[in-house]
């Protein structure tokens, strides 16, 4: 007599012909305008991107001079909550920095 707290045979699915593959990463973009302060884009990159000031400064620089700037690497859906988050930000202190993602 079998025990009733044994696992019956079940069979398990192996999956041999899929692969799995990690989701797509998209960067997070700051771009460069004539009226948002250098300083407010510090205070984004450390407040929503968790980055020191140092990191903060030179990627404020990195924008400024260049004209874009890589915030951070993120799976689609943190991607989007950061640009959401810095849009947010900006136009509730009524700066027109734009921020995007893309695909890496």
């Amino acid at each position: 007599m079998a025990s009733p707290w044994q696992e019956p045979d079940i069979e398990e699915e192996t999956r041999t012909d899929e692969e799995l593959h990690e989701p797509p990463k998209y960067k997070v973009l700051l771009h460069n305008d004539d009226y948002t302060t250098m300083e407010f884009v510090v205070y984004v990159l450390k407040t929503v991107f968790s980055k020191s000031e140092a990191d903060a400064v030179q990627i404020m620089l990195a924008v400024h001079k260049n004209g874009v700037g890589i915030c951070g690497i993120y799976t689609a859906e943190l991607a989007e909550t950061k640009v959401a988050k810095v849009r947010s930000l900006a136009r509730k202190e009524g700066y027109p920095l734009k921020c995007t993602m893309e695909e890496v």
